[in-house]
């Protein structure tokens, strides 16, 4: 089975995935690093309003076999988080770019967008 990679979507090296919407960045996990982590079955989500910088730990998600921490891909601040996690977790290895989204973060600083991996970085990487 091969991993799913969107030509759309920013990666990190540490399999967080970016989506440019304006202003806010809609950022998850990827298809990849859902299946390596197996049934996710608890996510701790930052609160609405948290300023973070990039390589800080965003969020933890835990699965049947590990707990990992996900780190920001940008600087900025926590704008919305995908509430439906809290009682369905496992939404994000059935739908890991669509409904499994994590956190939209309101992006300080656009260039450190153009610093993540394209798709073709990224599956190379993985």
């Amino acid at each position: 089975m091969t991993d799913e990679v969107r030509d759309d979507l920013k990666y990190t090296e540490s399999h967080e995935w970016l989506k440019e919407e304006g202003e806010i960045a809609k950022v998850g996990i990827t298809d990849h690093a859902q299946s390596e982590l197996t049934d996710i079955v608890f996510v701790e989500l930052p609160e609405v309003g948290k300023e973070i910088k990039k390589g800080e730990e965003l969020c933890v998600v835990e699965s049947v076999k590990s707990v990992s921490e996900l780190y920001a891909p940008v600087s900025g601040k926590i704008v919305n988080v995908n509430k439906k996690l809290e009682d369905a977790p496992e939404t994000i290895n059935e739908s890991p770019y669509d409904e499994g989204w994590l956190v939209e973060i309101e992006v300080q600083d656009k260039s450190e967008i153009d610093n993540l991996l394209d798709a073709e970085s990224y599956k190379k990487l993985i």
